[in-house]
């Protein structure tokens, strides 16, 4: 190989390892170009669909640009679904969030926590449609709840816990409580073990630990919880249908999204809906985030370490 050669390749490669470091200091080293096809899948999944149905939101069939959300705004029968959701996700959250505390304390301090988990997260596992299934079979006018109560003659005739609010409601604990359950351990366990020893020392009782210690340190993780299951219930659809009444009491807003979209074939109504019931979500989602800083301002978690 020549002089002139050997020369140039030097010169190549210095230039590589300038663009290189030009790069790395912009933070675009090879470890972070690992990212990008996650970021392209993300854009392609989420961005892109969302920035669709906005635009598509604003090109109504019929009226002015804003015609689909005066015609939204307009109609009790459409708007009062966001209330309807709203009285389903809300409750269930807080009810999954309360009932996850009492058992992710215990969990914590038992030997077999893996197989206990493991039970608690099955109904996860089962999907809505099979759960919505269940409750049918269980909590239904000839289910074998109702006829064990009238069997032991608690009640003359059959509960309604079916094809109502109530059953709506059931069938979101029960489907979101294992994620709130899993959440919540995650950050139970994460709290540092030596705090509550050392108050129990300084004669601090079971509630006053958990008032003082674990609850402050919580908030932030409570927060986040909130916010993820909150999302997760608000996007009810199966258990409104099945377990519910979709033309009364549980006719949530993905009822009325997916009624413009495959039984009205309005498309750009759909769109609207889907944007309305996000921008929902958004207002809920930033609000919690916005008090938590109200009850404790400090790092979100206390590590064992």
């Amino acid at each position: 190989m020549s002089t002139v050669s050997i020369q140039a390749a030097a010169e190549r490669t210095a230039e590589r390892r300038e663009f290189r470091q030009w790069l790395a200091h912009r933070g675009l080293d090879g470890v972070t170009l690992l990212v990008l096809p996650a970021a392209l899948f993300t854009v392609a999944l989420f961005v892109y669909p969302f920035l669709y149905g906005l635009v598509l939101s604003f090109q109504p069939a019929e009226g002015g640009w804003l015609a689909n959300y005066r015609t939204f705004f307009s109609d009790p029968f459409l708007y009062t679904t966001i209330a309807k959701t709203l009285w389903l996700a809300l409750p269930a959250t807080l009810i999954n969030i309360a009932a996850s505390v009492p058992v992710a304390m215990r969990v914590r301090l038992m030997r077999r926590q893996r197989l206990l988990t493991t039970i608690l997260v099955v109904p996860i596992t089962l999907g809505t449609v099979l759960i919505a299934e269940g409750l049918l079979n269980y909590l239904g006018p000839q289910g074998w709840f109702n006829r064990t109560l009238m069997t032991v003659g608690l009640i003359d005739h059959p509960i309604r816990l079916v094809h109502n609010y109530w059953g709506t409601l059931i069938s979101l604990i029960i489907s979101g409580f294992p994620f709130t359950f899993l959440l919540t351990l995650s950050y139970v366990t994460g709290i540092d073990p030596s705090l509550e020893q050392a108050a129990a020392t300084l004669g601090a009782g079971p509630w006053a630990r958990f008032r003082h210690i674990f609850l402050p340190l919580l908030v932030p993780g409570f927060a986040i919880t909130f916010c993820l299951t909150f999302v997760q219930m608000f996007s009810v659809f199966p258990s409104a249908v099945l377990l519910g009444e979709p033309a009364g009491e549980t006719r949530v807003i993905s009822i009325a999204a997916y009624t413009a979209a495959y039984e009205q074939y309005n498309d750009s109504m759909a769109a609207a809906i889907a944007m309305i019931m996000g921008a929902v979500q958004l207002a809920i989602v930033a609000t919690v985030l916005g008090l938590r800083g109200l009850f404790y301002r400090g790092p979100a978690g206390s590590g064992k370490g």
